[in-house]
């Protein structure tokens, strides 16, 4: 038998080089499809830009050279609001109706969602397919007896709650929750179950964790609805120190942009202000619209 040196020994034992990778080739059909997003970005955030510009321009230039202003900055335009709106206690007001609303949406959102999709009762489907129907009845048909209803009913005109009663409950939300709670594995709630948790706890400690992207999901589309509502608290508060932000600038342009010096100018620093918050908390959350991992609690 053949003997083996030390020197084809070490040869033999020496680790092989790390395989690497072939080299990706770049598809040549992937930049016109860049190229395609790149205008369609571009021609989405064009109002924004012009809205922002024109806001700060000092003579109104409603020409497409006013989008490319070189001179004549100015915050004139927003001090004019300020004047004539306190914008502070409309940004408060706002932030109450919307935070509340956003609250309310999504507590029994959560309770109402995980009851249609892991309990199991008698008429489950038919609540279902009732609430959604409720979705094709338009606002405006339920305004005349939701006003009569809270304001000679419940006494609860100009007060913040009358303004939150018809928003505390979002049909929309509740599909969302839902649908999260239906994707998740059934051998999680029956572990639990058997381990003596009540469905609160399961609710809780299980489903929760897991449905994260449906929670964040359900606050940014229900802020756009109550931050931009105007013709609910119009209708409901007469006091201006309640009146919410978008109420409070509508009030301000039909009364007071038009004899502004520069009431176009004026109109556009009013949609910036109270569109503001509502791209901020977009840009800020955008990156959390992920997949939850539900299948990363079930083992075996």
């Amino acid at each position: 038998m053949a003997q083996v040196t030390a020197d084809e020994r070490s040869v033999l034992e020496e680790p092989a080089p790390p395989a690497t990778a072939p080299p990706q080739k770049v598809s040549g059909r992937s930049w016109p499809r860049t190229v395609l997003l790149a205008i369609g970005a571009l021609l989405f955030l064009f109002p924004f830009y012009y809205m922002l510009m024109a806001s700060l321009q000092l003579k109104p230039d409603t020409s497409v050279r006013g989008a490319f202003p070189t001179s004549g900055f100015t915050l004139d335009n927003y001090r004019s609001i300020n004047g004539r709106v306190n914008l502070v206690q409309s940004l408060v007001n706002s932030g109450i109706f919307t935070g509340a609303v956003i609250l309310c949406t999504v507590v029994l959102g959560l309770l109402a969602g995980y009851a249609l999709a892991r309990l199991h009762f008698r008429g489950r489907g038919t609540l279902f397919a009732a609430m959604l129907l409720v979705q094709v009845i338009p606002f405006q048909l339920l305004m005349i007896p939701l006003y009569v209803m809270i304001v000679r009913s419940y006494g609860l005109a100009d007060s913040y709650l009358g303004m939150i009663a018809p928003f505390a409950i979002n049909a929309t939300a509740v599909f969302i929750f839902r649908q999260f709670f239906m994707q998740l594995p059934d051998d999680l709630f029956s572990a639990a179950r058997i381990d003596g948790a009540g469905e609160l706890r399961i609710l809780w400690s299980i489903a929760l964790p897991l449905v994260r992207p449906a929670v964040l999901t359900a606050v940014l589309l229900t802020f756009i609805g109550p931050w931009n509502e105007f013709l609910w608290p119009f209708l409901i508060t007469k006091d201006a120190d309640l009146q919410p932000l978008a109420v409070s600038l509508a009030n301000y342009i039909s009364s007071v942009a038009g004899r502004a010096a520069n009431p176009y100018g004026a109109i556009l620093a009013g949609a910036c202000v109270l569109a503001a918050p509502a791209v901020a908390l977009f840009v800020v959350f955008q990156k959390h619209f992920t997949a939850s991992d539900i299948g990363s609690g079930v083992k075996g």
